[in-house]
């Protein structure tokens, strides 16, 4: 029978460092953190911390192909400005999360139910941290190594 990872504890194994974006921040600063980090999905929030919605590849893609925003380097950034839209305005409103004190497996189940690669781990509605499918497979990849 295989092992359900029940001992392994979000909080011990989760991202805390996550980078967010502020309800506020314009498209414009959306579009720079997908260049600068390479990370697929941000975490939205408020004044108080408090999870509010993501953003995804997905939505950045939307906003470049149906705004038909030029793709030459002098232009982009100029046309993406104009759309004046902020963080609050494309996100994805009421996202999945998880308590820091579920563990591995409810995680698991968590990303393959909702077909989803990450999901926001909050406490008392706060955003403390990330957890991924990444986060996962090398926990348990290092359990497998140590046995």
């Amino acid at each position: 029978m295989p092992e359900n990872y029940s001992d392994i504890f979000i909080r011990d194994i989760m991202t805390q460092d996550v980078i967010a974006v502020h309800e506020d921040d314009p498209v414009e600063h959306i579009f720079e953190l997908f260049d600068k980090y390479h990370f697929n999905t941000y975490p939205v929030v408020n004044n108080e911390g408090k999870l509010t919605g993501i953003i995804d590849q997905d939505i950045m893609l939307e906003i470049i192909m149906f705004h038909r925003i030029p793709c030459t380097k002098h232009t982009h950034m100029a046309a993406v400005r104009s759309l004046g839209e902020s963080a609050r305005e494309i996100m994805i409103p009421h996202p999945v999360t998880i308590s820091p004190d579920e563990n591995l497996h409810d995680a698991a189940d968590m990303m393959l139910k909702h077909h989803i690669n990450r999901v926001c781990v909050v406490e008392n509605d706060k955003l403390v941290g990330i957890i991924s499918k990444k986060n996962i497979i090398s926990e348990v990849y290092k359990r497998k190594e140590v046995e």
